[in-house]
């Protein structure tokens, strides 16, 4: 609030009277400080704090009974795994005895995952029966070896976000597909004895 100070004798006019006391004005701050302070604390609550720059991994419910899980079909499934050395290996639908169906791809370059990804989703587009969700049977599955690194796993982890596929799962690899990744990575990298 201003207070004006008063203090001071009346206001005559004429000769011989002297001038008024110029009047000074003091401005009391005190509530517009504590109005500063009502409209900081609400900025502060009111705001979102920044959101964390993770990935979102959108994870299905775990289901007990069989009937109650989700079933891929076989020729919208594609199964990636994981070698040593950023060798990286896939195949498409189940994988066959004799190993038939088992390939190699590169993680950039000639036959890289991504093109094989995007041929798989234009497969699976082909064949959809859903005009308006035609990837809805494309789901990759992806395993990791115990001889691949973290940095490949993150890697495909962005190649799922940078094709935009929306049913993935990181799962256990099976014994076979072990044994496989491993005899494809010695066969690949010679031995330095």
């Amino acid at each position: 609030m201003a207070e004006l100070d008063t203090s001071g004798g009346g206001h005559k006019k004429g000769p011989g009277v002297k001038k008024g006391k110029k009047l000074s004005t003091r401005v009391d701050l005190t509530p517009m400080v504590d109005l500063g302070f009502l409209l900081i604390t609400f900025f502060i609550f009111t705001t979102t704090m920044s959101q964390p720059t993770a990935m979102k991994l959108l994870l299905p419910d775990d289901k007990v009974r069989p009937e109650d899980q989700n079933k891929a079909k076989e020729s919208g499934a594609l199964t990636i795994l994981m070698g040593a050395d950023n060798h990286i290996y896939y195949y498409e639908g189940q994988l066959k005895s004799d190993a038939s169906n088992f390939l190699s791809a590169s993680y950039n370059g000639e036959n890289s995952i991504r093109d094989v990804i995007m041929k798989k989703k234009a497969y699976v587009r082909s064949i959809a029966q859903d005009p308006n969700d035609p990837e809805h049977d494309l789901v990759v599955v992806i395993k990791p070896s115990q001889y691949c690194n973290y940095k490949n796993v993150i890697d495909i982890l962005d190649e799922m976000s940078i094709n935009v596929v929306k049913k993935f799962a990181l799962v256990d690899i099976f014994d076979i597909e072990e044994q496989l990744v491993k005899k494809s990575d010695e066969s690949a990298t010679p031995s330095s004895k």
